[in-house]
């Protein structure tokens, strides 16, 4: 979960944009899945991804090392694949 902090800019989010794509890209290039999307209030996204426990942290850090100025964000584990199965 990430959610844009209020002093947030949309310059700032031009700035990190290329370099969250770019984590996005190796991580699906490595057949990873991951989906992402904004919520309703236009200030929160989601992102689901499939992973070890240790890939969840390792992406996270990155998350973090590219947009922790900018946004707060946290990592959650959620059992979905029974739920992904279904879609």
């Amino acid at each position: 979960m990430s959610q844009l902090r209020d002093n947030t800019t949309k310059e700032d989010l031009e700035k990190i944009t290329p370099s969250i794509i770019e984590l996005v890209y190796k991580w699906q290039s490595k057949g990873r899945f991951i989906w992402s999307g904004p919520l309703s209030d236009e200030k929160t996204g989601m992102a689901i991804f499939e992973a070890t426990e240790e890939e969840a942290q390792e992406f996270h850090e990155e998350y973090g090392r590219i947009c922790s100025e900018m946004l707060d964000h946290s990592l959650y584990q959620w059992e979905s694949i029974p739920f992904l199965s279904m879609l």
